[in-house]
């Protein structure tokens, strides 16, 4: 999916900087369900979160899994510290994408924290400590 992203027309570009659980959470959920991870995003209709690990892409399965906003190009290479903000670059391909980026966050957090915990037996697995985006 990732290889798409490049061909189609962006609306906007953004360096941004994520939050360290946010990167680790979807970076132990890859390595523990498999990569690339797809779920719906509840509450936002036919979008779908598509998770690899050089890209989270938010795209919309009614209109065959068109682009809607996208997280690509992370900074890690000379991470030191695992608490450390991740730099990457945000790409929205429409106009309003940028009033679902909490609500993509908020999902993707519960979702895989979830999915993380249903494979630990007792429920206690330590990304449950990861805190919730606020």
């Amino acid at each position: 999916m990732r290889s798409r992203l490049d061909d189609l027309p962006v609306f906007e570009t953004r360096q941004v900087s994520i939050p360290a659980d946010n990167y680790n959470l979807v970076h132990i959920a890859l390595k523990r369900l498999g990569n690339p991870l797809r779920f719906e995003l509840p509450r936002l209709r036919t979008l779908d979160l598509i998770l690899e690990k050089d890209a989270w892409i938010v795209v919309d399965r009614s209109l065959n899994d068109i682009p809607v906003l996208a997280w690509i190009d992370f900074e890690v290479a000379h991470r030191q510290a695992l608490h450390e903000p991740i730099l990457c670059e945000r790409r929205s391909y429409h106009t309003h994408a940028m009033l679902i980026v909490e609500k993509v966050i908020e999902a993707m957090h519960l979702i895989l924290g979830e999915r993380l915990s249903a494979l630990s037996p007792n429920g206690d697995d330590h990304v449950s400590t990861l805190k919730k985006p606020s």
